[in-house]
C-alpha cells in the first residue's frame, strides 16, 4: 500500500538508462535554473527600498543609481560565469573551480557556502511569495508561515518526481511572470513618458536617519540578493542535452538579460514615477498598482510573482542535492546523498534542503526581511572564490586569449570580493554572523568525514600485506530466546544446521519464571542446553553480554560465540509498534560493541513471519 502511495504521489521508478533522457532543453532548462534568478527583484527591490526609505525622499532618490550598480555587477559576473561554464562541463560551479585551482579548503569553504545559499534562497523564495499575494489579499498575513511550508511541500513533491517533470510543470509559473511583468514594464516606460517623472517629496516620507554612506554601502548590499541564482547554471550543466556547455552557456546569457531588464525596469520605473508602497504592501506591488489599478491585471501580476517565487525554490533544489552529491562523491557528505532515488532525482539530498528551509522559515516566521542579512555573504564568497580560481584556471591553462579571459574574471572576484566586505561589515549586526560563524563549521564537519572515508578505506584494502587466511574452528551457538514458541523453532533449527554445540539462553526478568520456561524447554528440546540468565535489575542486554563474554573466555577457543537471533516480524507495519524490539536492540549492542579478545562476533538474524 505505501509503495503504491508512493508511485502515486512521486512517479513509477525510472532505470539508469532513461537518465539521459531526463536531461532537459534549454527552454526547460530556463524554468529550471531561473527562477530564483528572475524572481529576485522581487526581495532585491523591496530591500533597496526599505533600506532608502528610513532617509526620506532624499535616501529615495539613491535607488537608481544603486539599481544601476548592482545592474553593472549581474553582468559581470553572468559574463565570468559563462566562462566557467565552458571550463567546467562537469558542473559543481564554485566548489569545483576553487577546489581545483586554490585547493581543498577554499573549495569547500565555497562550497559551504553555496549550501547555505541555496537553504536561505528557498525559504526567502517561499516567503517572498507569500508576501506578495498577501500584498493583494491582505487577510493572508497571518498564515504566511503556513503558506510558505505548504509552498515548499509542492516543490519538494515536484523535484522527487524527476528534473524533466520538474521543468515542465516549472516553465508555466516562470513564462507567465515574464509574459506578465515584461509587458508591465513596457506600458510602464510608455506611461513614463508621457506622464513625466513623479516626486518624492509630495509623499511627505518622514526623515529617520540621516543620508550616510554606511546607510548606502547597506542599502547596496540588501539590494546585491539580486545575483541570487546566478550561479545555478554553473552548477547544473550536466542536466543539459549534449552539448552541454553550449546549451548552458546560451541559457546562463538569456537569463543574464532577463534579470538586467527586469531588475533595472522594475527599480527604474518605481524611481522616475515615485513609487511609495502602504502599510503591509511591497513595493512591486504598489508598482503594479499605480499602473494598473487595483483590477484584474493588477491580481495577474501578483499572482504571478507568487507562483514564481515558490517555484524560485527550485533553483535550490536544482542546485543543493547536485552540489551535495558531488561533495559526497568527493567523501566530504554522507554517501547516502550520491545516490539517485528512484526517479533519478538525488531525493536524500532534496529533503535535507527541504528540512532545513522549513526550520528557517518557522523560526523567522516567514519574515523576508529578517531572513535577507543571512543571504548575500554566502553567494558573493561563493562568487568571489570562483572568479579568483577562474584566474589561476587560465593563468595556468595559457591557451588562447587566456589574457583577456583572466582579467574578465580578475575584475569580477575584485568586485565581488569588495561587495562580500560590504555585506560582511554592514549586515554583521542584522544576521550576516550567522552565516559567517555557519561557514567554517561546515568546513569543520567535512574534513572528518573525507578523513573517516579514507581511513575505512585503509583498513579495507587488500594492497599492501595479506589478509590472514585462517580456517575456522567448529563454532559455537548461543540463542537468545524469550521463551518457548514458534517464534524460535526455526532458530534453534538454523543453529542445530551449522554446528553441534548450541546453547539457548534466557533472561529471568522475574525471579521464578525461569523454572517454567526451563520444563517447556526440556520437553521441545531435551539435547539443547536452555541456561537461564537472572537479572536482578530487568536488563536483558547487559546479563546477555556478560553471559557471552563469560562462556567466550571459558572456551578459550580462538572465537567469539556465534549469536543466533529468533526475530518475529508482525504482518502489517503498524503492529511492530506494539512490540519491545528486543531483537533489534540486540543486535544493535552486539553490532556497535568494539571487538573483545581481539574477534568479531558474528550474528545471525532468523525471522519469523507472522500471518496477520
Amino acid at each position: 500500500m505505501l509503495s503504491t502511495l508512493r508511485h502515486l504521489i512521486v512517479g513509477s521508478p525510472l532505470t539508469t538508462q532513461q537518465l539521459s533522457s531526463e536531461r532537459v532543453n534549454k527552454v526547460r532548462a530556463l524554468a529550471a535554473f531561473s527562477p530564483d534568478a528572475l524572481s529576485s527583484i522581487a526581495y532585491a527591490n523591496q530591500e533597496i527600498f526599505l533600506g532608502l526609505v528610513v532617509a526620506g525622499s532624499a535616501g529615495l532618490a539613491l535607488s537608481w543609481p544603486i539599481g544601476l550598480a548592482i545592474t553593472g555587477l549581474l553582468i559581470l559576473v553572468a559574463i565570468s560565469y559563462f566562462q566557467t561554464v565552458h571550463a567546467y562541463p562537469s558542473g559543481g560551479g564554485s566548489y569545483i573551480v576553487a577546489r581545483e585551482n586554490l585547493g581543498t579548503v577554499p573549495g569547500l569553504v565555497a562550497a559551504a557556502a553555496l549550501l547555505i545559499d541555496y537553504v536561505l534562497t528557498a525559504a526567502v523564495s517561499l516567503t517572498a511569495g507569500v508576501a506578495a499575494i498577501a500584498s493583494a489579499f491582505p487577510g493572508l498575513w497571518p498564515h504566511r508561515v503556513l503558506l510558505a511550508l505548504l509552498g515548499l511541500l509542492l516543490i519538494t513533491l515536484l523535484n522527487m518526481r524527476g528534473v524533466r517533470e520538474t521543468g515542465t510543470v516549472i516553465a508555466i509559473p516562470v513564462y507567465l511572470f515574464l509574459a506578465t511583468y515584461l509587458p508591465m514594464l513596457a506600458y510602464g516606460l510608455v506611461r513614463a513618458l508621457i506622464e513625466g517623472p513623479g516626486s518624492f517629496h509630495s509623499a511627505g516620507l518622514p526623515t529617520l536617519q540621516p543620508l550616510t554612506a554606511l546607510l548606502i554601502l547597506h542599502t547596496f548590499s540588501a539590494g546585491c540578493t539580486a545575483l541570487t541564482g546566478i550561479e545555478a547554471i554553473s552548477n547544473g550543466v550536466p542536466a543539459f542535452r549534449p552539448p552541454e556547455s553550449r546549451n548552458a552557456g546560451i541559457t546562463l546569457i538569456v537569463m543574464a538579460v532577463l534579470m538586467a531588464v527586469l531588475f533595472a525596469g522594475s527599480i527604474g520605473l518605481t524611481h522616475y514615477l515615485a513609487v511609495v508602497p502602504g502599510p503591509e504592501e511591497t513595493i512591486l506591488s504598489a508598482l503594479a498598482r499605480q499602473l494598473l489599478g487595483s483590477g484584474l491585471g493588477y491580481v495577474t501580476i501578483q499572482v504571478s510573482t507568487l507562483l514564481i517565487l515558490v517555484v524560485a525554490a527550485n533553483t535550490s533544489f536544482a542546485g543543493f542535492p547536485r552540489l551535495a552529491s558531488i561533495l559526497a562523491r568527493d567523501g566530504f557528505l554522507p554517501r547516502q546523498l550520491s545516490a539517485l532515488g528512484d526517479r533519478l532525482a538525488f531525493n536524500n539530498g532534496i529533503l535535507v534542503l527541504t528540512a532545513a528551509s522549513a526550520a528557517l522559515i518557522v523560526i523567522f516566521q516567514g519574515d523576508t526581511h529578517a531572513l535577507i542579512p543571512l543571504f548575500a555573504v554566502g553567494v558573493f564568497l561563493a562568487f568571489t572564490l570562483s572568479q579568483i580560481g577562474m584566474v589561476v584556471h587560465w593563468a595556468q591553462e595559457r591557451k588562447g586569449s587566456w589574457q583577456l579571459k583572466a582579467g574578465i574574471n580578475g575584475v569580477g572576484g575584485l568586485l565581488t570580493g569588495m561587495t562580500l566586505v560590504i555585506v560582511g561589515v554592514s549586515k554583521f549586526a542584522d544576521g550576516a554572523w550567522i552565516s559567517l560563524l555557519l561557514i567554517p563549521l561546515l568546513v569543520g564537519i567535512f574534513l572528518p568525514i573525507r578523513a573517516h572515508y579514507r581511513e575505512l578505506a585503509r583498513q579495507l584494502s587488500l594492497q599492501g600485506s595479506s589478509p590472514a587466511l585462517q580456517k575456522f574452528a567448529p563454532i559455537r551457538a548461543v540463542v537468545p530466546i524469550s521463551g518457548v514458541h514458534r517464534g524460535v523453532v526455526d532458530a534453534i533449527n538454523f543453529a542445530r544446521a551449522i554446528t553441534k554445540n548450541v546453547t539457548a539462553a534466557y533472561i529471568e526478568l522475574e525471579p521464578g519464571s525461569g523454572e517454567k520456561v526451563q520444563k517447556e524447554w526440556a520437553r521441545s528440546w531435551p539435547d539443547v542446553p536452555l541456561v537461564i540468565i537472572p537479572s536482578p535489575y530487568r536488563s536483558i542486554i547487559g546479563p546477555l553480554l556478560d553471559y557471552l563474554d563469560l562462556i567466550d573466555t571459558r572456551y578459550n577457543d580462538g572465537q567469539a560465540a556465534v549469536v543466533v537471533l529468533p526475530e518475529f516480524i508482525p504482518a502489517k507495519w503498524w503492529q511492530s509498534l506494539l512490540h519491545n524490539q528486543t531483537a533489534w536492540l540486540i543486535k544493535v549492542a552486539l553490532l556497535y560493541r568494539r571487538r573483545r579478545k581481539g574477534f568479531q562476533r558474528v550474528i545471525i538474524d532468523v525471522p519469523y513471519h507472522t500471518a496477520r
